[in-house]
Order: C-alpha cells, then sequence, then structure tokens
C-alpha cells in the first residue's frame, strides 16, 4: 500500500510522540528513586515493587493489547492509552502512601502497554515495505528520548519543582498528545478507523496458538528477551542508585551515565535497522553477538576491583544501550513469520519478552539488595550491588540458549534464498 510521504509521516509523528511521552513516564522513576524512598519510606524491595508491578501490568496487557490492536485499529487504542497515562501520572504526583503510589504506577502500566505495538502497526500500514525495519528501529529509538527527559530534566525539576509540580507538569503533556492523535492520526490511507472482525474467544486461542507455534515467533521473543533487560533495569530503576552507590558517583555524574544509554541507542537503531534489512538470515547472529558483548562488558565491570573507573563505566553504558535496538530485530523475526492478520498479536507475545525479563531482574536486584544491607537504604555498599547485578547471568543464560535453539527451528522451516532474495528488495 502507497501512501503519501508527507501524510505517512505525520501519522508516525502523532504515534511517536505518544511512545515518547509513554517512555517518559515509564522511565521518570529511574531519577526518582532515592527521592521515592523518603516520600514513602520506604525499602529497596518495595521501591522495586513499583517497577515490578509496572512491568508487570506492562507484560500481562501485551497480547490483549495486540488482540485490541487487530479489532478496533490504532487511533482509538493509542487515544485511550493516552488518556491512562494522563490519569495515571497525575494520580502518581498527587499520592502520599505507598498503597495509592503503587496503584498509580499500575496504570501507568497499563497505559504504556497501549502505545508501542500501536505505533508498529500505524509503520506497517502507512510505509513501504522496505522501509518498515528501519522506520520500527527509528520508532524505538527516537522514542527513547523520553528517557533523556525522564533523566536530566526530571532530575532538575524533582530538585526544584518538588514531587507532586514536577510529576503534574509531565502529566499535563497527555492532554495535548490527546487532541492531536483526535485530529491528526488515521488507522490507514483514506479510513480514519480500520476494525478487524470480532473474535470469538475459540478464535482468539486458535491465533495465538499459531503464532505461538511458529519458532519464529518463539525466536522473535527470545531475541527480545535477551537483549533488553541490562538496559531497561538501569534506565527504569537501578542505574541510578548503582552508580551513585554503587560506583561513588555524583547524581549529576550518574544522570549523565543514564543519558549515554539513550544516546547508544539512538546512534545504534539505525544501524541496527539497515542492517537488519541487508542481512535478514543473520538477524539471530547480531542478536548473540550483542548480547555477548554485553555479558563481557558487565563482567569487566563487576570484577573490577573497587570503584570501576569513569571511563569503564561511560563503555558499559554504550554497549548495555545498544541491546534495546536489539530488542527490535525479534520484532522483525515476527513481522516475517506471521501472516498480517496475526502481526500486532505476534507483536504482543514477542514484547512480552523482554519486559518479563526487566521485571524478574527488578526484583531480584532489590531482593538482594535487603538482603546484603538490611534495615538501611541508606547503605547499599559496593559489595552488595555487585552480588544484586550478578542476577543478570542466569537469564543471559537462559536467553542464549533459548535463542540458539530457536534459531535452529527458524532456519529448519524457513528458506535462505527466499529471506534474502524477498526481502533485500522490499525493505
Amino acid at each position: 500500500m502507497t501512501a503519501t510521504p508527507r501524510r505517512a509521516y505525520v501519522v508516525w509523528a502523532v504515534g511517536l510522540l505518544v511512545y515518547l511521552l509513554a517512555v517518559f513516564h515509564r522511565s521518570s522513576l529511574a531519577v526518582a528513586g532515592l527521592a521515592a524512598t523518603d516520600r514513602f519510606d520506604i525499602s529497596a524491595s518495595q521501591l522495586a515493587t513499583f517497577t515490578m508491578l509496572q512491568l508487570l501490568v506492562y507484560a500481562g496487557m501485551q497480547i490483549p493489547v495486540g488482540l485490541m490492536v487487530d479489532r478496533f485499529g490504532s487511533r482509538s487504542v493509542l487515544l485511550g492509552g493516552t488518556v491512562l497515562l494522563t490519569v495515571a501520572q497525575s494520580g502518581f504526583a498527587l499520592a502520599e502512601t505507598y498503597p495509592l503510589a503503587l496503584l498509580a504506577r499500575v496504570f501507568v502500566g497499563m497505559g504504556d502497554a497501549m502505545t508501542f505495538i500501536c505505533v508498529l502497526r500505524l509503520v506497517s500500514t502507512w510505509f513501504p515495505t522496505r522501509r518498515i525495519p528501519l522506520v520500527t528501529q527509528l520508532t524505538g529509538t527516537l522514542g527513547q528520548l523520553g528517557a533523556v527527559a525522564a533523566a536530566v530534566p526530571m532530575t532538575w525539576a524533582l530538585g526544584h519543582l518538588g514531587w507532586t509540580r514536577a510529576y503534574l507538569i509531565a502529566a499535563s503533556i497527555g492532554v495535548v498528545l490527546a487532541v492531536a492523535v483526535l485530529l491528526l492520526l488515521q488507522d490507514a490511507p483514506g479510513a480514519r478507523h480500520v476494525r478487524g472482525p470480532s473474535l470469538s474467544l475459540g478464535a482468539v486461542r486458535d491465533s495465538l496458538a499459531a503464532s505461538w507455534s511458529h519458532p519464529g515467533t518463539r525466536l522473535g521473543f527470545w531475541m527480545h528477551f535477551s537483549t533488553q533487560f541490562s538496559a531497561t533495569t538501569l534506565a527504569l530503576l537501578w542505574g541510578y542508585p548503582f552508580f551513585v552507590r554503587g560506583e561513588g558517583l555524583s547524581p549529576s555524574a550518574a544522570g549523565a551515565l543514564l543519558t549515554t544509554i539513550v544516546v547508544a541507542i539512538m546512534f545504534s537503531g539505525p544501524v541496527l535497522g539497515w542492517l537488519i534489512g541487508a542481512h535478514p538470515w543473520h538477524r539471530s547472529t547480531m542478536v548473540l553477538t550483542i548480547v555477548s558483548t554485553i555479558v563481557a562488558a558487565w563482567t569487566v565491570v563487576l570484577a573490577w576491583p573497587g570503584h570501576a573507573p569513569l571511563w569503564l563505566l561511560v563503555v558499559l553504558v554504550l554497549v548495555v544501550g545498544v541491546g534495546g535496538p536489539a530488542s527490535m530485530i525479534g520484532f522483525d523475526v515476527g513481522r516475517t513469520s506471521n501472516p498480517s492478520e496475526r502481526f500486532a498479536s505476534a507483536s504482543g507475545i514477542i514484547n512480552q519478552g523482554g519486559f518479563i525479563a526487566s521485571l524478574v531482574l527488578v526484583v531480584v536486584i532489590g531482593l538482594i539488595l535487603d538482603w546484603r544491607t538490611p534495615g538501611d537504604s541508606t547503605a547499599y555498599t559496593p559489595s552488595a550491588f555487585r552480588w544484586a547485578m550478578s542476577a543478570q547471568y542466569a537469564l543471559w543464560a537462559l536467553g542464549l540458549l533459548q535463542v540458539w535453539r530457536y534459531r535452529r527451528r527458524t532456519r529448519a522451516v524457513v528458506s535462505r534464498d527466499e529471506l534474502e532474495g524477498v526481502l533485500p528488495a522490499t525493505v
């Protein structure tokens, strides 16, 4: 389907801005973790529960959201997600008790879950097939600007405006974007709304089973699982405390390192987008190489005697940051493994991978920190953080094993000649 470039890019830009806002709200707690412990008088494991619930809801919503997008279209679901994010973040700004704040983060996770799959569907509808991998990578890459806004500007806002005003101002942006969705977004060229057929429970079950039964969908899931969790965990919650308490950096230096993760994401995303289109048969090789490099960088940092030097921490965040765009490779594998009518639901399955891994890691790090420094959230030691961050190795081992396993199964049912013959000409 061919669309005028101007209209396609307007639709993409609106969807991208909503996704950017979702990333901002998702990441805003990363620099507010220490402030949250003071505001709500909570421990490390209780602080981790904020992100745990948010990620749990996000991951749990992926399949329902994929089915909703296939049924009701991106415009309706994206509008609902924008409104929900705005209301939930406003509630988080006003919450003065830990239970109310937890409830607000649950709804932040729900709104967040209703954005990315919508934008992927818009990209696949509005852009020529040959441009989809690059625009998809750019979506994930530019969306990370939300994490930049959640790092340096949010640090400033919390310090100068206070908790409530900082979060209320952030929430108000959603009102503007909801109006933009209403006025500018269309599900497809010439159609404001595109509705799919109603699905019975049996049809839903059969569709999801068909998507999951293809080894390419499973390969995409484990790619997403293996690549994303290290960067997500640092950006969402534990990076700032790790750099400040674990590595002895100043708050401004820690914020700069979190921003550097986003810089790595933004520069590596377009490069990976080009590589995916040029070498589709080697997508799993790219993932295996990137994850192995992330493991090596963490190993050097954790084995370093005393505090790691700043240059090494910069290398770490640059390498870890590449894992964000690398997770997008899983969506491309899912796209080429499923028919278009199952695209959103298959993407929902794949998108669970990295967030399930991140959820597990966020919780385990909090538990280990409490175990190594019981009763005092202000006394986290470098040794405690080394113990906690080492929990990543179990997830990497599982993910790499499964990527290797399903890459073999996928290659057994996919023609290399067809993949490399069709994709480079059309992607």
